[in-house]
């Protein structure tokens, strides 16, 4: 008999709930390092649900191969585990095994393990690229309190930080810029490193020379962007993948009345940002992408405009790696071989 499996999961333990045909439950407390003898105890027609969290991979690939499903959770839309008002790890896993018997758990697309490594360097990249940015406010703050603004530019080349170093201070105000200036050129050298080894892994992801082939699009972002949408072939359409980056609306109904408001911002904060950033780099060489940014610009102002033209852009980028697209001229939108992409389909 199928049974469905609840399971809260934490660093060093997990939780679970193994609820049986009959409705009966039974609870338990695992070690991770006891993870070996809990998959020993499973069965071929088991059916597990586990939370998403720091380990759920390595959770993920241990029990995978002995049961028929692990279902991965998203408790940020699980409201009944993220808002129930009794939160124990034997009530959330029970919870778990309860509504996946029903089929009623929002699930999330766990990455290829390799996708996955190069997401995190892609993470860790930004933290690093933020830390550092942080760092170079400090020292245009500094220099505006003496009187001495510079331009945001100057710190981003080892001679700008040589000039900064070079500027009579206080002995401890010299001292703090010394050490802020040391900081961004160690950051400087790790994003190098991280960038290199993301550009090499990147080119080996299907769809990166499609991307890469969108003026607009760097090495970096066509990473991010490939190891956000995973497989395009689980998107039915553009507008699920939108819906997938939290690029669509929120919309609210009340009797007759349905009001559109500000996009729902679910899934990855950091593939919005660089499809936003993408996006106003690839305009400057499209036509149609810049026509297309001034009329919503006009009507709703700058700040949406960005997001419609992120919307357009992942249209773009969903449209281009489904048909394998690769462009010679993106601003003509002319692909390799001297078709157009219209006239591609028409072909075809």
């Amino acid at each position: 008999m199928v049974r469905n499996i609840g399971v809260d999961l934490h660093r060093n333990r997990f939780t679970t709930a193994i609820r049986t045909a009959n409705g009966r439950v039974y609870d338990r407390t695992w070690e991770i390092k006891d993870l070996p003898r809990f998959v020993g105890e499973l069965r071929p027609d088991d059916r597990v649900a586990v939370e998403m969290t720091t380990n759920t991979r390595l959770f993920h690939d241990a029990v995978r191969p002995a049961v028929a499903e692990v279902r991965v959770v998203n408790t940020a839309q699980f409201q009944v585990i993220t808002r129930s008002v009794k939160k124990t790890d034997r009530h959330d896993a029970r919870a778990l095994a309860l509504h996946l018997e029903k089929d009623m758990l929002p699930t999330v697309r766990l990455k290829e393990k390799e996708a996955g490594q190069l997401a995190a360097l892609v993470s860790t990249r930004d933290t690093l690229v933020k830390q550092r940015t942080t760092l170079k406010n400090k020292i245009n703050n500094r220099f505006a309190m003496y009187g001495k603004p510079i331009a945001r530019e100057a710190l981003s080349s080892e001679k700008g930080l040589e000039a900064v170093e070079a500027e009579p201070f206080d002995t401890l105000v010299q001292v703090e810029i010394r050490v802020l200036a040391a900081q961004i050129r160690a950051l400087n050298a790790s994003v190098k490193d991280l960038e290199k080894a993301i550009d090499a892994q990147a080119r080996k992801l299907e769809g990166y020379e499609s991307l890469t082939s969108i003026k607009g699009i760097g090495p970096t972002s066509a990473a991010t962007l490939l190891t956000v949408i995973g497989n395009v072939g689980d998107f039915a359409d553009a507008g699920r993948l939108a819906a997938y980056f939290g690029l669509v609306p929120r919309v609210s109904n009340s009797n007759e009345t349905e009001r559109s408001g500000r996009i729902t911002k679910r899934g990855s904060k950091l593939g919005r940002t660089a499809l936003v950033q993408c996006g106003l780099i690839a305009k400057k060489y499209s036509p149609y992408l810049h026509a297309f940014h001034e009329r919503v610009k006009k009507r709703k102002g700058g700040g949406k405009a960005n997001i419609a033209l992120a919307r357009k852009l992942l249209e773009i980028v969903y449209r281009t790696l489904r048909n394998g697209w690769v462009f010679s001229d993106f601003a003509a939108f002319k692909l390799v071989g001297g078709a157009s992409p219209a006239k591609r389909r028409r072909a075809g």
